[in-house]
């Protein structure tokens, strides 16, 4: 007797571009090309995910999981289209461009003192910060309301 196994088809609700969760990769092939870009590379990509968290005042970026502790940075392309503030924890499917920031030791010593940091804090600033940013043109999010 064989068992097929059988995925449970994902209803979504679209924003920005539309698009199809078809060739979507994995986050863990998103971020092993996060660590082989540098600052100013561009990869045109669209990846599947959770969303971490998202912008409460009015939904105008989201956070989303990679593999292991990192996570990138999603905004939308030309400010064009929100998503939900509750869609948190939700399963996403995003298109668009992958790229990494990076922030240098001297602009982070600057708004740590902008901050109020003491001077030992600031001075613990060796490294500059990379992170991992995203821009959609598309996005799909489980849709909850047609369960």
């Amino acid at each position: 007797m064989a068992i097929v196994a059988c995925e449970k088809e994902v209803n979504y609700a679209s924003f920005g571009e539309k698009i199809e969760d078809d060739g979507a990769i994995a986050t863990s092939e998103l971020t092993e090309a996060y660590k082989n870009l540098k600052a100013g590379d561009t990869i045109e990509v669209k990846f599947e995910s959770t969303i971490e968290d998202v912008c409460q005042k009015k939904g105008c970026w989201m956070k989303v999981d990679l593999e292991g502790e990192e996570s990138a940075f999603v905004r939308f392309k030309d400010y064009g289209f929100f998503v939900p503030k509750n869609a948190a924890d939700h399963k996403t499917v995003v298109s668009g461009k992958a790229f990494v920031t990076e922030t240098s030791i001297d602009e982070l010593k600057h708004y740590a003192k902008d901050a109020g940091k003491s001077e030992e804090e600031i001075a613990a600033i060796t490294e500059p910060k990379r992170e991992y940013a995203f821009l959609a043109s598309g996005v799909l999010i489980e849709d909850t309301t047609k369960e």
